[in-house]
């Protein structure tokens, strides 16, 4: 059985920093790539960032461009988001997912596994 826990949310200042880490179980990890998503109140999801298998390339949404870093330990099973420079509309609740094989990277429908997700509030 497949399981994706995610960590680390919290209530944060504008300005300040979260690290978010998502704890996979049930799956090799390191033949997976790994995405993180999030979804503000009334909002659909979107994509934040992904990080390859190996963890030697990352891509990101233009909105958390030079703010967010994704790094992956493939011992731990665990890939991780740094979130710094954090503004308001950063709010929302935070999703990592396990991607197999070479669909978009972009897409939620490309991923195969999702966590439960983690709640990121960013005050004013």
């Amino acid at each position: 059985q497949v399981q994706l826990v995610e960590s680390g949310g919290g209530l944060v200042p504008a300005g300040g920093s979260l690290r978010l880490s998502c704890a996979a179980s049930g799956l090799t990890f390191s033949s997976y790539a790994m995405g993180w998503f999030r979804q503000a109140p009334g909002k659909e999801r979107e994509f934040v960032g992904t990080i390859s298998y190996g963890g030697y390339s990352t891509w990101y949404a233009d909105s958390v461009k030079g703010r967010f870093t994704i790094s992956r330990d493939n011992a731990k099973n665990t890939v991780y988001l740094q979130m710094n420079s954090l503004k308001p509309e950063d709010t929302g609740v935070y999703y990592c997912a396990a991607k197999a094989g070479g669909r978009s990277r972009w897409l939620e429908a490309s991923y195969d596994y999702w966590g439960q997700g983690t709640q990121v509030t960013v005050s004013s």
